[in-house]
């Protein structure tokens, strides 16, 4: 525990459970928040009730990570797991982020720099997040899965492991992508389990589902509720189920 005494430089509340020394200027530590050991805090962070951090997190400048919110859980398989779980006892999280309430961020992700993590949002063991993005309420991120900068993902939309996003990309809410098209009844093999490429400035609409290994190219736009499960050249709009090609968007 810090000798508040002699540190006046930032301010931690008297029933907050703090064991590092590597805190910054002007950051402030509410009620019940409990920090490990080897946790780095920059400068004007504001750490907010009932918040845990567990050791070998590292937070940059101008963070604010609201209540509830638990940084550094460990991936458990009790036993139910075909995956074999690996990951970096480690956590970066760049300068002038927003993490809220109740979101839950595992081991070995990095998050961009003022980046938005939405209320009960979870980003799963491996994940890069890029700068300037967007993930939306109910948001989850699965494994091994990297998000490109300036990219927003709505509410209650899932991103699978092993999938990988773009920059500019959007995502609207309640859109699915799933690895797997044997849906499980073969074991999990990292060459066949893959989620789809979405390639920058893609736009995808409200509840669309994206299938495993799909390659979605670079501009074009996925109409809200289709079921894509064949790669879309770039610049094209798919529609329906299964989704089909509208038009060709460079034509307009």
């Amino acid at each position: 525990m810090l000798d508040l005494a002699m540190e006046k430089h930032f301010m931690i509340s008297e029933n907050a459970v703090v064991k590092t020394q590597f805190i910054g200027k002007n950051t402030e530590i509410k009620n019940f928040v409990v920090i490990g050991t080897d946790v780095h805090i920059g400068n004007n962070v504001i750490i907010h009730p009932h918040v845990t951090i567990e050791p070998g997190v590292i937070i940059g400048d101008r963070v604010e990570i609201f209540p509830g919110a638990y940084i550094g859980k460990e991936p458990k398989g009790a036993g139910a797991t075909t995956r074999k779980l690996e990951f970096d006892k480690k956590i970066i999280i760049h300068d002038n982020c927003s993490i809220g309430p109740n979101s839950i961020i595992y081991y070995d992700v990095e998050i961009g720099r003022n980046t938005l993590i939405g209320d009960n949002a979870s980003i799963r063991e491996g994940v890069k997040i890029g700068e300037f993005c967007i993930l939306s309420r109910g948001v989850t991120v699965n494994y091994n899965t990297r998000i490109g900068n300036r990219t927003k993902i709505m509410d209650l939309s899932h991103i699978t492991g092993n999938c990988e996003i773009g920059d500019d990309v959007f995502i609207s809410v309640l859109v699915a992508t799933t690895n797997d098209r044997a849906i499980g009844k073969l074991g999990y093999e990292e060459e066949r389990i893959q989620g789809p490429k979405i390639s920058n400035k893609v736009a995808i609409g409200a509840g669309a589902n994206i299938l495993p290994g799909v390659n979605i190219g670079e501009g074009s736009v996925i109409a809200a509720a289709s079921v894509v499960n064949k790669d879309v050249p770039a610049g094209k709009m798919v529609a329906g189920n299964p989704a089909r090609l509208i038009k060709t968007l460079s034509e307009e």
